[in-house]
């Protein structure tokens, strides 16, 4: 077990290190086809980008899916004072990001670093405190650039991307704090199941594979799975906040979300695995949530779906995590992919 935790803290660090704001993700599907091929399975990359891969098994097809698109944002325009105007990639919040370092990727393959500010930060000089709204939002280079040219002549465009800093710790008492952990502790997960099954040589119960899709975060990452899928998970964040019952240190099992209840049956077996195994485990409501594994039954598809996922505390935030939720996670989808 030791060894698989390790791995996944391993594949977190790793993972979290990649920049990969929607439409930015090539980096971390070469890095999941990699990882995966050293394992000896045999993963594709789609067109539209998503990573799948079959860990063995056969009947009853059941994917686990996690995202690695992450918030972020992109160059809306290039402002007189050659600072940044940016603009959203999925539901990023500026209020959690002012005073944020961020590095710039061009087209061209240049990076920059830089830091991100609202137009009057100083206490020393704002006559009142700035809302912090994208209009008022700008990304500062760490460059000597005071014009629109000068920023130009660096090679920064309209539509370069601009990713925060993860900023990733594991406490010595297991506390993970980092962004994105909204959803690369869960693919971090998956990636430890496929080393277990591949470590472990696990009996699995199904055809198992796994899905690491790139546009959860703006609403159409799991809008495709192969057509023989009959079961779907949704391994993302678990919500941990007010009127949920769900800690950091707990596996969350979602029975209804932003876009109404999980398959009933599926909910109720995860939840049986869950309380079998003693693992630390609740069964809460998002209301403000969606899930690839929704994209999939909106573009058709006839499967059964669910979603669980490690709590988080500050969902879209600098969030916080903890390793018993990594574990108590691990754990279920073990044993559920294999009694």
């Amino acid at each position: 077990m030791n060894s698989h935790m390790d791995f996944i803290k391993e594949q977190l660090y790793a993972l979290t290190g990649i920049p990969s704001p929607s439409g930015f993700t090539k980096k971390v599907t070469d890095y999941l086809l990699s990882e995966l091929t050293a394992l000896g399975f045999a993963p594709e990359r789609s067109r539209k980008g998503n990573v799948f891969v079959t860990l063995g098994g056969s009947g009853s097809p059941l994917v686990l899916a996690a995202h690695v698109d992450t918030l972020g944002a992109m160059v809306r325009s290039i402002k007189e004072n050659g600072r940044l105007r940016p603009t959203t990639l999925g539901g990023h919040q500026w209020s959690t990001a002012d005073g944020e370092n961020c590095t710039i990727h061009t087209r061209d393959g240049r990076i920059y670093t830089g830091v991100v500010l609202n137009t009057e930060p100083s206490a020393h000089v704002a006559d009142q405190k700035m809302e912090q709204i994208e209009e008022h939002m700008e990304i500062l280079l760490d460059e000597n650039t005071d014009s629109r040219e000068s920023t130009l002549a660096l090679g920064i465009q309209t539509g370069d991307i601009i990713a925060m800093d993860p900023r990733t710790v594991i406490t010595e008492s297991g506390y993970i704090k980092s962004r994105f952990l909204d959803d690369k502790l869960s693919a971090a997960i998956l990636l430890g199941l496929a080393h277990a099954v591949k470590e472990d040589g696990l009996n699995l119960n199904r055809k198992v594979s796994l899905l690491f899709t790139v546009y959860e975060e703006v609403g159409h990452g799991g809008s495709f799975v192969s057509e023989d899928t009959e079961e779907m998970i949704s391994v993302d964040m678990g919500c941990v906040g007010a009127d949920l019952a769900c800690t950091e240190r707990m596996v969350s099992i979602c029975a209804k979300d932003s876009g109404g209840p999980y398959n009933y049956d599926l909910v109720t077996a995860l939840s049986a695995v869950a309380k079998e195994q003693h693992l630390g485990y609740a069964i809460d409501v998002y209301p403000h949530y969606g899930s690839d594994v929704e994209a999939t039954l909106r573009a058709g598809y006839d499967i059964r779906h669910g979603l669980i996922g490690p709590g988080v505390y500050a969902s879209h935030n600098y969030e916080r995590s903890h390793m018993d939720g990594v574990r108590n996670t691990f754990e279920l989808l073990k044993t559920y992919v294999t009694q």
